[in-house]
């Protein structure tokens, strides 16, 4: 492949892993919007108005699209990751890139595809514990003014504080944040730029954004569990 051809598939990739990563930005902050809730007291209030947007999300047509587009964006940005880091490897010389590693780019933008396989892996065991569980598994429903409920906030409550290995799942689910938040830190403002958007007056806002953004909804994630275990154990 000459050096030509070379640099335009790079640059697609980077595009298109860069608009898949963008999305995947906003589906993380509507998702912890919905869980949110779940750091709130335990009362039948809260369960019955997380199991309200569990039934929502797994029944409304629209939604269901938007969670079939989700499962193909996390793929294809994990295929486009991977298949960008090897192709970049590949067309640079081993002298270069032993001795310029460091010198030319931060830890975290060369850390991507490890923290990106980690985030991959976790949203894996994320899927069979909950949503498989949702869709395929027996879970306990209740109904309410005439309509069945599936009882996935009780299974919630069940699996981070009462579950044999609830520290072990809640330390994955540190572990998998953490990655996430590495991932972010680069990964945030460099998906701006990737797509064009880059101005010596925004782009440093949007760092500081992506910044702020790769801490603090992590950091949310992160403590949901924990918090949810120190409610049903307190």
């Amino acid at each position: 492949m000459s050096n030509s051809a070379l640099l335009k598939s790079s640059l697609a990739k980077k595009y298109w892993m860069s608009i898949t990563g963008l999305f995947l930005i906003l589906f993380l902050v509507g998702h912890l919007a919905g869980n949110i809730p779940l750091m709130f007291e335990i009362n039948k209030d809260t369960a019955h108005g997380f199991n309200q947007y569990a039934k929502f999300m797994s029944e409304n047509p629209l939604v269901q699209i938007v969670a079939w587009i989700v499962k193909i964006a996390i793929i294809f940005h994990a295929v486009d990751g991977v298949l960008l880091t090897m192709q970049n490897q590949k067309a640079r010389p081993v002298k270069y890139k032993v001795e310029n590693a460091n010198a030319n780019s931060s830890w975290f933008s060369r850390s991507m595809m490890p923290m990106g396989l980690l985030i991959f892996a976790f949203v894996t065991i994320h899927l069979v514990n909950f949503w498989a569980k949702m869709h395929y598994g027996d879970i306990p429903t209740y109904k309410m003014h005439g309509e069945e409920y599936t009882d996935l906030y009780t299974v919630v409550m069940k699996f981070f504080g009462k579950d044999d290995l609830a520290i072990l799942w809640i330390a994955i689910y540190i572990l998998g944040m953490v990655a996430l938040s590495f991932h972010l830190i680069h990964g945030f403002a460099s998906a701006f730029q990737s797509v064009g958007l880059r101005h010596k007056k925004y782009t440093p806002i949007i760092e500081k954004v992506g910044y702020a953004f790769a801490i603090i909804v992590p950091l949310i994630f992160a403590l949901i569990p924990i918090v949810i275990h120190i409610r049903v154990n307190g």
